[in-house]
């Protein structure tokens, strides 16, 4: 097992999304559902990451955009640029997360359920990403049928 399962208290963070796309609208959308408060930073940023309640600016990255970020998700569709951004979050110590390349995230993002203050997460230690969201969903179904007794 390469990464340990833990919360991350994001109250206070400051949060970064490099890319506008799919990808990031995906993880955007997620992160979306634990707070308001993020950037996203992207030349093209899709109208699904315009819809939350983010900060977005549609120009490229420039490594200045890392000052003070305590979180970064990097998916830009760019495999050499997301590795040059992990670099230089790296040097600087921001826990990073490169959506195609688990191999080189400091964290991942797990399968979330969500009901109220109970949360859900399963991991496949960045290996099995649809077997985690399987597994998500039969939980999320027990507990919509009222086969695992939540309170």
């Amino acid at each position: 097992m390469d990464f340990l399962p833990i919360n991350i208290r994001i109250s206070d963070a400051r949060i970064l999304i490099v890319g506008g796309g799919r990808v990031a609208t995906h993880k955007a959308t997620i992160l979306s559902r634990f707070t308001s408060r993020a950037t996203v930073i992207a030349p093209e940023v899709s109208d699904g990451i315009k819809a939350l309640p983010f900060r977005w600016v549609e120009r490229h990255f420039v490594e200045s955009d890392l000052e003070g970020v305590t979180l970064l998700f990097v998916c830009t569709g760019n495999h050499q640029l997301n590795h040059h951004i992990r670099q230089l979050a790296r040097q600087r110590g921001i826990l990073t997360s490169i959506c195609d390349a688990p191999a080189d995230c400091d964290f991942t993002s797990p399968a979330i359920y969500r009901n109220g203050d109970l949360t859900i997460s399963v991991a496949s230690d960045g290996k099995d990403v649809r077997r985690s969201i399987r597994v998500r969903d039969r939980i999320q179904e027990a507990i919509a049928h009222d086969n695992i007794q939540i309170d």
